[in-house]
């Protein structure tokens, strides 16, 4: 396992949420999970994060932006909020169950 680091709570205002859909769960596969992010985090904040919650050793950190879709309703044009993600890949025989909670 990796070394227990001190659990701050910025860790919580970095990882929003687990990304959960059929290609994220094709990449479980290869030690990666995806985390929905704050807009403003920095890689090394995301490592730091992902490895002081869920105890675990982080290879890799990528990201990437989303940018959000325009959509009407009720015939009003409004875009959708733009999402910042992960993609964290774990060290061999590391994994995390995001399907339970912190």
């Amino acid at each position: 396992m990796a070394k227990k680091q001190e659990t701050d709570t910025r860790h919580y205002d970095v990882i929003l949420s687990p990304h959960i859909t059929e290609k994220s769960t094709l990449l479980s596969e290869n030690n990666a999970v995806v985390f929905k992010v704050a807009g403003e985090a920095t890689k090394p904040e995301i490592k730091a994060a992902v490895e002081a919650l869920f105890d675990v050793k982080v290879v890799g950190v990528n990201t990437l932006v989303q940018k959000g879709k325009a959509k009407r309703w009720k015939g009003k044009a409004y875009r959708r909020s733009d999402v910042k993600k992960a993609v964290v890949t774990l060290a061999e025989g590391q994994s995390i169950d995001v399907t339970s909670g912190i």
